[in-house]
């Protein structure tokens, strides 16, 4: 399917993907599951993907509530720019090391409900109007959400899957 272009198919993809990232984890063995990828791979199991797309969300929730205020978030975070993301995603990943699968899958549980909820409150016009928000610059908050939705579900998936074969 291709990028949503409004909430239906929006909510549809999250869930879709969501769903089918939960599913595949759930079905691997506890072997696999701790089993760590191959050489040079950033995230470096199932536990450090599932917590970098868990704080990708509250990166995500707080540019909105920060940017729904009328002020200017940090984007990506404070201190980093676009160019920087592998030092941010180096920074995510560390951050979670402490943290175990059962917990991130919980965490990350709890801030796709928090984003989904997000989306539920808004229309097709709030979501995919570029330029409608001044934080969100020249595109739509329905980029935004995708790319921290369906967008990365599916490359957490693929990456999951790709490298536990």
């Amino acid at each position: 399917m291709a990028k949503p272009t409004n909430k239906k198919e929006l909510v549809s993809l999250s869930e879709e993907n969501y769903s089918k990232l939960i599913t595949h984890i759930e079905s691997l063995d506890d072997k696999s599951k701790s089993k760590a990828f191959k050489e040079g791979t950033l995230n470096r199991n199932v536990r450090d993907v599932i917590a970098h797309l868990h704080h990708w969300h509250l990166l995500q929730l707080g540019w909105y509530e920060v940017g729904m205020q009328g002020d200017k978030p940090h984007m990506p975070a404070e201190g980093y720019t676009w160019t920087m993301m592998p030092k941010l995603n180096l920074l995510i990943r560390e951050k979670y090391q402490d943290l175990e699968l059962s917990d991130a899958l919980q965490h990350l549980e709890s801030s796709h409900a928090s984003i989904m909820s997000l989306i539920d409150r808004h229309s097709d016009t709030d979501l995919f109007t570029k330029k409608k928000y001044r934080w969100t610059g020249s595109t739509s908050l329905g980029a935004y959400l995708t790319s921290n939705t369906c967008s990365h579900y599916a490359w957490a998936y693929k990456l999951i899957r790709k490298q536990l074969k």
